[in-house]
């Protein structure tokens, strides 16, 4: 896989070799490869039954690099955060084409799912479907006939409903000023009250990080839920400067400090690391200091 800096991370409860070989078997262009193991000593106690077992397990999709963590019952993904995939008929070799690959794809995805959104024709897409897949992550599918070759297949897309209801723009803006090379790309709001949703927030907005894009949106429906740890965005930082700068800009929930984990002001989860994470927790231990610590400290490692 090709370096990527911001990559999803879902919360898997034991399972996530499992959940890997779904989606290898339902994406287009998709591998999954267990990628590092708990150790067999040192682990807290909770963690035990884990000894041994896979702890992340890397999936490709199309290039695009999504982490499974296995863990335990703590969390699970629910559907603040989806992955958006845009079917162009550039990518699969022409509209009919694509359409085809999105079908297939919906067939995997919702066979023991839940369809948040019908398979159809909507006034923004004309086949496009919300899905969310039996381990609880959702799915968002939409074709274009034509389309950039070179557009991104994969996009998270978050949702700010519940206890971040009509943050998205303060969101958008935010993650714009704390990241560098960043700026917005769309912006459509909804113009008039929709549900819980004011006039002036947000239907949906797109905006890039460096070489990746993001979605934003303000529901407009009532939910029940926010966003958790479920899934997070895991960071990829150059060097402990920057893994500080980051810390200091998001990092609002004192009490969800943990482990390179923290929780920002509209309650999404990040994870700021060293780009060579994998690298560093080859020394002796470091599994055991990161357990201690809240940001990572390079050099404690």
């Amino acid at each position: 896989m090709t370096h990527q800096y911001i990559v999803p991370n879902i919360w898997c409860r034991g399972n996530a070799e499992e959940v890997g070989r779904f989606y290898a078997s339902v994406l287009p262009d998709t591998t999954a490869t267990v990628e590092s193991r708990y150790p067999e000593t040192g682990l807290l106690d909770f963690q035990q039954p884990l000894a041994g077992a896979p702890l992340t397990v890397a999936v490709s999709v199309s290039g695009y690099r999504i982490t499974l963590i296995n863990a335990g019952e703590e969390f699970a993904p629910n559907p603040s955060i989806s992955m958006f995939l845009m079917f162009t008929g550039a990518r699969f070799g022409g509209g009919d084409a694509a359409r085809e690959a999105l079908d297939r794809v919906w067939e995997g995805l919702q066979d023991g799912g839940t369809v948040l959104m019908p398979l159809d024709a909507y006034p923004f897409s004309p086949r496009y479907g919300w899905v969310q897949d039996r381990y609880g992550m959702t799915w968002q599918l939409s074709v274009n006939d034509g389309g950039d070759p070179d557009a991104p297949f994969v996009m998270p897309s978050l949702m700010f409903g519940g206890a971040a209801q009509n943050r998205a723009a303060a969101a958008r803006d935010r993650y714009i000023e704390v990241f560098d090379d960043a700026s917005l790309v769309g912006s459509f709001p909804y113009g008039e009250p929709t549900g819980p949703a004011t006039a002036d927030a947000l239907m949906y907005s797109d905006f890039r990080i460096r070489d990746q894009m993001f979605a934003v949106m303000d529901s407009g429906v009532e939910q029940d839920f926010t966003f958790s740890s479920g899934v997070s965005l895991e960071v990829h930082c150059a060097d402990q400067a920057e893994i500080d700068r980051l810390w200091a800009a998001l990092s609002a929930v004192p009490e969800a400090e943990q482990c390179g984990w923290l929780v920002d002001e509209f309650g999404v989860s990040w994870q700021i690391v060293p780009a060579d994470m994998g690298r560093l927790m080859e020394r002796p231990h470091a599994f055991e200091h990161l357990l201690g610590m809240h940001k990572i400290v390079i050099d404690d490692l």
